[in-house]
């Protein structure tokens, strides 16, 4: 009897193992978890003033937290010229569009130190170059002459130039598609009110879309969402807050809606906002969930910019104080409650991680 029981308890989970092994056969492997980037350090670009020559590159060593105020400099005995106004990390490469001097400046992400400095000038006079975002190994750079100029970032050699509104500002990719907000910012009172939209597989202008005078910031959500913040005349036209979906090239909504910088991070928005707050804004239902995401009461004198790690989540807000003195840097966690501040140069405007 025992015996009998025995057989059909080992017939019993032979079956079970086999019909368990067939069926995890037929089913998908459990995903594996991706490995984590794990960040080095950061730098904060600072423009300096107008002018002056004096735009600076410090570094924040995570490891020990060390601050070194000019990476750029030490490495390369030069600065790097007249109002740097955006910086990114693309691959190995750290890429710094300096305003004034009508420079770009690719550099080695780890050390700073130079690669090549790309003259953006036509016939000798400087494009002015603004900013620059990626996509598949190209860099797409907007300048102040009108034009966005294409960069293989193999070659480091610029392939064409697409005509664009004036005076272009801030860029987003989506679905395909690169969005410039063309601002006219320099033919003060006659501002653009357009956004330039341009096919990535073509490298064609294909649309411009009409928003609010003197759009400036652009950044896209995942969903397929490209906002525009707009300035206005800084009178009876007010700010404003335009969102296009990116399949139809149309705007679905617009409102007024002031704010200096947006750095968008998952379904969050975090937009500079003035009296020294970062407004957070949800992209998904569209709606403003804070009107300051700083918890503590910590203070910022002069809300600059603010950048988001994809990674921590931390927010990294820039203070430009008085504009003329010496910058900080201060790092929330993702509750709005500060963890540290580091000093930077004159007019911090952007963070970038750099990882181990």
């Amino acid at each position: 009897m025992k015996s009998f029981k025995l057989k059909t308890l080992l017939y019993a989970f032979a079956f079970i193992s086999f019909f368990t092994a067939c069926r995890d056969d037929k089913t998908d492997p459990e995903p594996q978890p991706q490995p984590v980037a794990e960040r080095k350090g950061l730098y904060v670009l600072s423009e300096g003033l107008f002018n002056a020559n004096n735009s600076s590159l410090s570094y924040y060593n995570y490891e020990n937290k060390e601050l070194v105020d000019d990476q750029f400099k030490l490495q390369n005995d030069r600065g790097l010229g007249d109002t740097a106004n955006d910086i990114a990390v693309y691959g190995s490469k750290m890429y710094i569009v300096v305003n004034v001097s009508s420079t770009v400046e690719v550099a080695d992400a780890k050390t700073a130190k130079s690669i090549k400095q790309i003259d953006f000038k036509d016939n000798g006079v400087g494009r002015q170059p603004r900013y620059i975002v990626f996509d598949k190994n190209k860099a797409y750079i907007s300048s102040y002459d009108g034009t966005v100029a294409v960069m293989d970032t193999a070659s480091l050699q610029i392939e064409k130039y697409i005509k664009v509104g004036r005076n272009p500002e801030q860029m987003a990719i989506s679905n395909g598609k690169l969005y410039v907000a063309n601002s006219g910012g320099l033919d003060y009172p006659n501002y653009d009110n357009t956004v330039s939209v341009i096919d990535l597989a073509t490298e064609t202008e294909i649309k411009k879309i009409e928003v609010v005078m003197n759009p400036r910031i652009v950044a896209a959500d995942s969903y397929g969402d490209v906002y525009v913040i707009s300035t206005g005349n800084y009178g009876d036209v007010k700010s404003s807050m335009a969102i296009i979906n990116s399949s139809t090239n149309e705007v679905k909504n617009q409102a007024a809606f002031s704010g200096g910088s947006m750095a968008i991070n998952g379904d969050l928005a975090y937009i500079t906002a003035s009296g020294g707050k970062i407004k957070v804004y949800n992209v998904k239902t569209e709606t403003l969930e804070k009107e300051n995401f700083i918890a503590d009461g910590t203070k910022i004198s002069t809300v600059y910019g603010v950048t988001v790690d994809s990674i921590t989540g931390e927010v990294f807000v820039t203070d430009a104080k008085n504009y003329v003195t010496k910058g900080e840097v201060t790092c929330f966690d993702p509750t709005g409650t500060k963890k540290y501040s580091i000093q930077t140069g004159i007019n911090p405007n952007k963070v970038v991680f750099v990882n181990k």
